[in-house]
């Protein structure tokens, strides 16, 4: 199955939290992400993660201050992207 014609979202967001996205907010990320048929991704400069997978983002080494990348492709990208988005505002 190709992704052609699917759509496409993404944001770019800074991260706030004391923590960046590591431990609890990235266990509360994955877990999000893994609700949405969409395949995700998460960049971080030149680096990139499968945000369903708590290892892959964990290696993001992403810190407070740091911006990312949340990119969606699928049905319902919108709708992911703009859930984690809140979750990351909010973590």
């Amino acid at each position: 199955m190709t992704m052609k014609n699917v759509a496409i979202t993404e944001t770019k967001i800074i991260l706030t939290n004391e923590v960046g996205l590591h431990a609890r907010p990235a266990a509360k990320f994955v877990k999000l992400a893994a609700g949405f048929k969409s395949k995700i991704k998460v960049r971080k400069g030149e680096n990139e993660a499968d945000a369903k997978s708590i290892t892959s983002i964990l290696f993001l080494d992403a810190k407070r201050g740091e911006e990312i990348t949340i990119w969606a492709q699928g049905e319902d990208s919108n709708l992911a992207v703009e859930s984690l988005t809140k979750l990351v505002r909010t973590l």
